[in-house]
């Protein structure tokens, strides 16, 4: 099996393979990390993750200049089903609009908006930035086996998804409000923090999105 994560030029893309790689090797699965910019890859891959660190617009315009790239994407992920992981940005680029420095469209995979953090404690600085506790509303998702409300997980982010359909909201964490930790649907999920940065956490779940099969 072939794990892709995209590299359009967005991401910590050492850290987030080294942590795949970690996590291949201690569940002993017969399974390749590929980081790649070839579109074709992804039709060879068993699962696909796409991280995302900057900007909305400029994530999305480094998938674009990658010739087929948001094609392969739509392709394997939506036609086929095959299980995808955004992290960060990449998941911010699931919803309809992201409203960094203007609006831009997003996939449209997942309802909703990417907006501005605005927690209700000023004291609170933006960017959330650090260690927080994730409080789980579907704590009997696949992705989330073994993670409990409380478990900690690293964020970095300004703009935080608002999913237009709560169902697809799978976990949260409070930063002056309630913001989005993890969503998903189908064979689709993200998380807004890191998990290549949140040790024991970020392994397990990448551990369950290995073993995951939507």
């Amino acid at each position: 099996m072939i794990v892709a994560i995209v590299d359009y030029g967005s991401g910590n893309l050492r850290s987030a393979a080294k942590a795949f790689e970690r996590a291949v090797r201690e569940a002993e699965l017969a399974a390749e990390v590929r980081v790649t910019a070839d579109p074709d890859d992804l039709d060879r891959a068993g699962h696909i993750v796409l991280p995302g660190v900057g900007a909305f617009a400029d994530c999305r315009r480094g998938l674009e200049a990658l010739p087929g790239m948001v094609e392969a994407l739509r392709r394997n992920v939506i036609e086929r089903g095959r299980p995808f992981l955004g992290i960060c940005v990449g998941m911010q680029l699931l919803a309809d609009i992201g409203r960094e420095h203007g609006d831009h469209p997003g996939f449209g995979w997942i309802g909703g908006e990417v907006a501005a953090l605005a927690p209700a404690d000023p004291a609170l600085k933006v960017p959330h930035m650090g260690w927080n506790e994730l409080e789980l509303i579907r704590s009997d998702h696949p992705l989330l086996g073994g993670i409990g409300s409380g478990a900690h997980a690293y964020f970095v982010h300004s703009f935080g998804f608002v999913c237009a359909n709560p169902d697809h909201l799978l976990a949260t964490v409070d930063y002056g409000g309630p913001v989005s930790a993890v969503i998903g649907r189908d064979n689709l999920v993200g998380t807004q923090f890191h998990p290549e940065k949140s040790q024991a956490v970020g392994l397990r779940l990448i551990g369950n999105f290995l073993a995951w099969r939507p």
